[in-house]
């Protein structure tokens, strides 16, 4: 999957991933509610977030297809069994209440299925400054539960969010963790330091 070229914020060139696979949020069949026009010039529109960037867009679905809240849908090149095409980006604002509902409980899902990608965030957290560590970044993650962390990795890395749970005392759910901050990053696009969402 190509990527395209866009400008960070300092004005320096980052490439941005083409998501490959999105989790349905919302199924609107009448189009969004905003939406002004008759009934019969509205079409169904899917609302959805990309696996890989966590990137929020607008899908349209093929005709007579109804993809479920939390169905995994392949937006790709070639040929789609589901949606016919990506519409356009997302902001959180954009999203319908029943969207904003399922987002977190849609993240947790994508970190869990992608476990070994995920958990190589606590392997790999280092410190961004002498005062401030990636790990401190984490909600529910303080000083203390920090360095039981860090402790406990220098035994040896964590293989799974399970074996990091039963070395960590006091540590609970990795994944609604990080489902957490992702969806942080994507409520505030103005979050200091950004760790899922560039």
């Amino acid at each position: 999957m190509r990527g395209h070229e866009k400008r960070g914020r300092a004005g320096r060139r980052r490439i941005e991933k083409r998501e490959t696979y999105a989790r349905v949020l919302d199924y609107l069949p009448y189009g969004h509610p905003d939406d002004k026009r008759p009934v019969y010039q509205k079409k169904p529109l899917v609302q959805a977030i990309g696996e890989e960037s966590f990137v929020l867009m607008e899908l349209s679905p093929k005709k007579n297809k109804i993809p479920a809240v939390h169905e995994r849908v392949y937006i790709g090149e070639g040929e789609r069994e589901v949606i016919d095409h990506v519409v356009k980006k997302l902001k959180y604002e954009d999203l319908t209440q029943t969207a904003k509902v399922e987002l977190r409980y849609v993240i947790e899902e994508i970190v869990k299925d992608n476990e070994a990608r995920f958990i190589k965030v606590f392997n790999d957290a280092k410190p961004i400054t002498t005062r401030l560590h990636t790990l401190d970044l984490f909600p529910g993650i303080g000083k203390k539960l920090m360095w039981a962390i860090l402790g406990e990795r220098k035994k040896g890395e964590f293989a799974s969010f399970e074996d990091l749970t039963n070395r960590v005392k006091g540590l609970y759910h990795p994944e609604k963790i990080i489902a957490k901050r992702i969806e942080d990053e994507i409520m505030d696009e103005n979050v200091k330091y950004r760790l899922f969402i560039t």
